[in-house]
């Protein structure tokens, strides 16, 4: 189920706004590619965390969308989202 205008999971709701905002973008991206809702949560907080720790150590802007291209460049969905490599969420 995507999640749209202030929806998210659970899991979600003790999150800052902003870290909540692009993990549901990253989750709702994964859902339509086919991910498991699961694996799409999971999915999206890790990536998100990864994405907002770098945004906030390079200071720019623009290169979120490029950090997450780069971490999924040359992935199938079925590597990116691999639950054996979501263990320390």
């Amino acid at each position: 189920m995507p999640w749209y205008n202030g929806d998210f999971p659970p899991s979600y709701k003790n999150q800052p706004a902003e870290l909540r905002e692009k993990a549901v973008e990253i989750a709702n991206a994964l859902l339509q590619d086919g991910a498991e809702e699961g694996i799409a949560i999971a999915t999206g907080l890790k990536q998100a965390r990864e994405l907002l720790k770098n945004h906030k150590s390079q200071h720019d802007e623009d290169s979120i969308e490029e950090q997450m291209e780069e971490n999924m460049k040359g992935k199938s969905i079925e590597e990116a989202t691999d639950p054996s490599k979501l263990s320390d969420i």
